[in-house]
């Protein structure tokens, strides 16, 4: 599982050692830094650990055949839209040539499943006030660094398939939240501020709505697809539960007690896109996956949990790479539908 010592691997390596005792687990990640050990403590009797960068085709492709793997699970990417639009460089290095040297590492050692994580920005975005979603034959139109790099490793992904015969898989996932997630992402970001009672930033176009899906409901996905998805599809994983950025400070502070003059706005970031909704149709009818966490009851969840683990996320605080506001001044076009 690479990158499994970031959020969503993390979660999904704790998941999968629970749910399959007898499998052999084994954790390939560069502890760049968002990946945390700490979020795989208690594992270590269970879940093998190699430091080791994706990019690098011959420590993977070593990895592999002395573990003997046979199922890959690529959770490895940076993933944080505001670094990618400071330092898009990195993002292109690590989703799209990293993906690739993975990829061909794993055909050199003969794994049975390639299965990667991807997401639902690579579909671009939608207007706030349409009825549309996407399927998986909606077309690639990534609009920043981030969700380009991803769509060209869905690309590789997809070419490894065709051209070699790479048993793969593909999920494109909803945003994620719960615990273990890097405190600069919003919701860890807002509960984590929202504590020491210090300003909630929101971006100045406060309507803008992602679509939310608890970490636990996407490794239960991951795990469908895996046990039960046809080899060479994608499969799109949402929940159609849809939170503006106003929405989720007002659950944020709610949850706390905390009052609502700590929201603040801030500069748009450069390229923000309005809307994801994914269309998650053919997971559901095929595989038979439902999300199980209702959002507001996992939203205050996950704030508890925050609040109970502040030794966790505090030492992280002061390793988040981006302000977000390190792009005013930024020149960017402006987007139809925002402030």
């Amino acid at each position: 599982m690479t990158g499994g010592a970031g959020f969503i691997g993390a979660n999904f390596v704790r998941y999968w050692a629970e749910a399959h005792p007898a499998d052999r687990v084994v954790v390939y990640d560069l502890l760049t830094y968002a990946g945390n050990r700490a979020n795989l403590a208690g594992l270590d009797g269970t879940v093998g650990f190699v430091q080791g960068d994706i990019a690098d085709q011959a420590t993977a492709e070593r990895t592999l055949r002395a573990e003997s793997i046979d199922v890959v699970v690529n959770f490895a990417a940076e993933s944080h839209n505001s670094l990618a639009v400071l330092d898009p460089a990195l993002f292109f290095r690590t989703n799209v040539l990293g993906t690739q040297a993975l990829l061909e590492a794993s055909r050199q050692a003969g794994v049975s499943r390639f299965h990667h994580i991807s997401t639902c920005e690579v579909y671009g975005d939608l207007d706030l006030d349409t009825d549309e979603s996407f399927s998986e034959e909606s077309p690639y139109r990534p609009r920043t660094p981030y969700n380009a790099s991803k769509a060209g490793a869905d690309h590789a992904v997809r070419a490894y398939y065709e051209t070699y015969g790479l048993p793969v898989t593909v999920t494109n996932c909803c945003n994620n939240y719960g615990p273990y997630q890097f405190p600069e992402k919003v919701i860890p970001l807002f509960t984590t501020l929202a504590l020491d009672d210090d300003p909630l930033p929101m971006y100045a176009s406060t309507k803008n709505r992602r679509e939310w899906l608890h970490v636990a409901d996407h490794c239960r996905a991951i795990e469908a697809v895996l046990e039960r998805g046809r080899v060479g599809e994608t499969y799109n994983v949402g929940s159609g539960v849809e939170r503006s950025i106003e929405e989720i400070a007002d659950g944020v502070l709610g949850a706390l007690g905390k009052p609502a003059e700590l929201k603040t706005i801030v500069p748009d970031r450069p390229g923000h896109d309005r809307r994801y909704l994914l269309d998650s149709t053919k997971i559901r009818t095929e595989l038979g996956w439902e999300p199980q966490v209702p959002f507001e009851q996992g939203l205050a969840a996950t704030v508890a949990w925050y609040a109970a683990n502040r030794e966790w996320w505090e030492p992280l605080r002061d390793r988040a790479p981006v302000q977000e506001s390190a792009w005013e001044g930024e020149a960017a076009p402006d987007e139809p539908g925002t402030p």
